[in-house]
């Protein structure tokens, strides 16, 4: 059995927290509105850092392990099942901007799939594919919206677009292409950065938990938040 990196199982239940408290804040004020008060500085560094870091992180497990495609469905999987769950909510008086189209599930489970035909590639091909689609997809941000709606997957949107949560390929793919240049790299030995730090402190030890976790939490959540705040508008 190959020993887990703690560093990245803490880091990957960080960046799970921080999207869980993102979602927490954006359907306490947006969704159930039972709060009004402008969103926090702190929100928005998480909601644009966040999810490039989780991708970033999803780059350099994925050099490190086995069976991507088996994952890459089982995380697509996921994501469709968020997608019928938002779906079901827009039917029952919830406005279709809830609706996830191409989530962070989704990104990730094309993403994994795509890698045993990306890994063939050398490192420095990655790194340079990586930065390129990175930056197409941050040019096709600011250009005008386009009419396909099968474009959504790879970046392009359409007139009135709305959607919960988005992670489309161009410029996501990039990150994780980057992350696996990092994986081949930096953790080139498939050994922890920092074999000196003690992993069973209480802190480091929930970190590390909720990263092993992420999936199952970040499929919880949010019907546990829905639940709760349901129970407060009544």
């Amino acid at each position: 059995m190959k020993k887990r990196i703690w560093e990245l199982d803490a880091f990957r239940g960080i960046c799970i927290l921080g999207m869980v408290a993102v979602h927490f804040v954006y359907d306490m004020t947006e969704l159930y509105q039972l709060a009004d008060w402008k969103l926090p500085q702190w929100f928005y560094i998480l909601q644009t850092w966040g999810s490039l870091f989780f991708l970033l992180l999803s780059g350099i497990c994925v050099t490190l392990g086995s069976h991507s495609v088996r994952r890459g469905l089982i995380v697509f999987g996921c994501g469709m099942l968020c997608t019928a769950v938002t779906v079901g909510m827009s039917f029952v008086g919830f406005d279709d901007s809830i609706i996830i189209y191409f989530g962070v599930l989704h990104c990730l489970g094309v993403c994994m799939l795509l890698w045993p035909l990306l890994k063939r590639l050398p490192t420095w091909a990655l790194a340079v594919l990586g930065t390129a689609i990175a930056a197409a997809g941050l040019y096709i941000t600011a250009e005008p919206l386009v009419d396909f709606p099968w474009l959504i997957p790879f970046g392009f949107t359409y007139p009135g677009f709305a959607t919960s949560d988005y992670f489309p390929l161009l410029p996501y793919l990039g990150f994780f292409l980057l992350g696996s240049v990092l994986g081949r790299t930096v953790y080139r030995k498939k050994e922890t950065l920092f074999p000196k730090v003690n992993p069973d402190f209480f802190l480091l030890r929930f970190f590390i938990f909720c990263g092993k976790q992420s999936l199952f939490i970040y499929l919880l959540h949010q019907p546990i938040l829905s639940g709760l705040f349901m129970l407060l508008t009544l």
